[in-house]
C-alpha cells in the first residue's frame, strides 16, 4: 500500500547553500521538485558537477537521523553485495545526514529511469523482480546487525469489532458529505459490501505473524527505478525495519499485479512468486501464511477513505477503486491467489 503518515506538503523551497556547501556537488542551477511519492519531500538538482537527488526526510515517522544513518549504511554494504541502490554522499563532515533548522536533509547521485508497474513486466522480468526482492531480503541478513530485530513477534491481525466501528463512522461521514459526488457513492458502496464480507468471514482473523526479519519496508514501482528492461535502483528506505519479510513479498506483489479493475495478474504472481521463494529461501508454507495476513490486512484497511475523509486529503483517491475492489475479488478468490503464490 502506498501510504503516508503526513498531510499533502505544499511545495517547500530547501535550504540549498546551506546543505550542499557540506558536499563537492558544486554551484545549483536548477533544482525542480519531484512529484511522486507521499512520505517525504524530493527535489531534483542540476549543479555545475552533474545531476543529484536531494532528499527532505519530512515525515516525523521517518525523520530522527540516527534511523536515516541506519538506512544509509543498509544501501552502502548493499551496494556493496551488487544490489542496485543509490547510496548517499558522504558530505565533508563524513556524515551523510545534514540537519538544517531541525530539518534532515541528504544528498544522493540521481538515477536515471522510470517507474515500471506489472502491466509493463514480461514473465521474465516478473521472475527477476521476485528474484529481486528475495535477494533484498537475504542480503540484509548479512548486513543488518541481528540483534536489532526489536519485535518479538507480529502482532495479531486486525480485529473485526475496531474495523466495524470504523465502517460506521466513515459510512456517516460519507453520509454527510456534501455536495455528494461520484467518490461519495463508490464508497458507501464499498463500505457496505465489505462490512457484509467482514461479517461473514470474521472468524478467518490470523493469529500471529511467523518469522520476521530485515525488509524494505515500502517495496512497489514508485520505489523501483528501471533502465531499459533492468532494475536500476531500489529508493527510499525510510521504512525499513523488522518485519515478515513474506508479507513484504505478498504486499509487493498485490501493488505491482494488481490491475485498474481490481483483480490481480495471477500469472504474473506465480512467475514472482516461485523466484521470490527460491531466492530467499521462503517455503510455501511461509507464503501461504503470508497470504491470509496480507489479505486480512486489506479485507480491514481504510486507510485512503480515511485521508479523504478524516483529513481531507485526496491525493490517494484515485488508488481507491482498484484497491477497494481488490479487496472483494481476493476474497471470491481466496484459494486461487494462494496457490499463485505457494504453486
Amino acid at each position: 500500500m502506498l501510504r503516508s503518515s503526513v498531510p499533502p506538503p505544499a511545495f517547500h523551497a530547501p535550504p540549498l547553500s546551506a546543505v550542499l556547501r557540506r558536499y563537492p556537488a558544486g554551484t545549483v542551477l536548477t533544482c525542480e521538485p519531484v512529484e511522486q511519492g507521499l512520505l517525504n519531500r524530493g527535489y531534483r538538482l542540476r549543479t555545475t558537477r552533474g545531476r543529484y537527488f536531494l532528499k527532505h526526510h519530512f515525515d516525523p515517522e521517518t525523520a530522527d537521523p540516527a534511523a536515516i544513518v541506519r538506512q544509509h549504511q543498509a544501501t552502502q554494504r548493499l551496494a556493496g553485495l551488487g544490489v542496485p541502490v543509490a547510496p548517499p554522499l558522504t558530505g565533508s563532515d563524513g556524515r551523510t545526514v545534514t540537519v538544517v533548522g531541525g530539518h534532515a536533509y541528504a544528498l544522493h547521485p540521481w538515477i536515471e529511469g522510470r517507474h515500471r508497474h506489472g502491466g509493463q513486466l514480461s514473465r521474465e522480468q516478473c521472475r527477476r523482480l521476485g528474484a529481486l526482492l528475495g535477494i533484498v531480503h537475504a542480503c540484509l541478513e548479512q548486513v543488518m546487525p541481528a540483534d536489532a530485530r526489536m519485535p518479538a513477534r507480529p502482532a495479531d491481525g486486525a480485529d473485526p469489532a475496531d474495523t466495524f466501528a470504523l465502517i460506521e463512522d466513515l459510512l456517516a461521514l460519507v453520509r454527510r458529505h456534501r455536495p455528494s459526488d461520484a467518490f461519495d457513492e463508490l464508497a458507501g458502496h464499498r463500505l457496505l459490501e465489505r462490512r457484509a464480507l467482514l461479517a461473514q468471514h470474521a472468524h478467518r482473523r490470523p493469529a500471529r505473524g511467523g518469522s520476521v526479519g530485515w525488509v524494505h519496508g515500502d517495496f512497489h514501482p514508485f520505489n523501483l527505478l528501471y533502465r531499459g528492461g533492468e532494475p536500476a535502483a531500489i529508493v527510499d528506505w525510510d521504512r525499513l525495519g523488522v518485519q515478515p519479510r513474506a508479507e513484504e513479498a505478498v504486499r509487493a506483489a498485490v501493488i505491482f499485479f494488481v490491475r485498474p479493475v481490481g483483480t490481480l495478474d495471477l500469472t504474473k504472481v506465480r512467475a514472482y512468486a516461485r523466484a521470490y521463494r527460491r531466492s530467499a529461501g521462503a517455503t510455501s508454507q511461509e507464503l501461504a501464511a503470508a497470504v491470509h495476513r496480507v489479505w486480512w490486512e486489506r479485507l480491514n484497511d481504510f486507510w485512503i477513505l480515511r485521508w479523504h475523509y478524516e483529513r481531507g486529503d485526496t491525493r490517494a483517491d484515485p488508488q481507491f477503486p482498484a484497491a477497494s475492489a481488490l479487496a472483494v475479488w481476493w476474497t471470491r478468490k481466496y484459494e486461487a491467489v494462494c496457490e499463485a503464490f505457494t504453486g
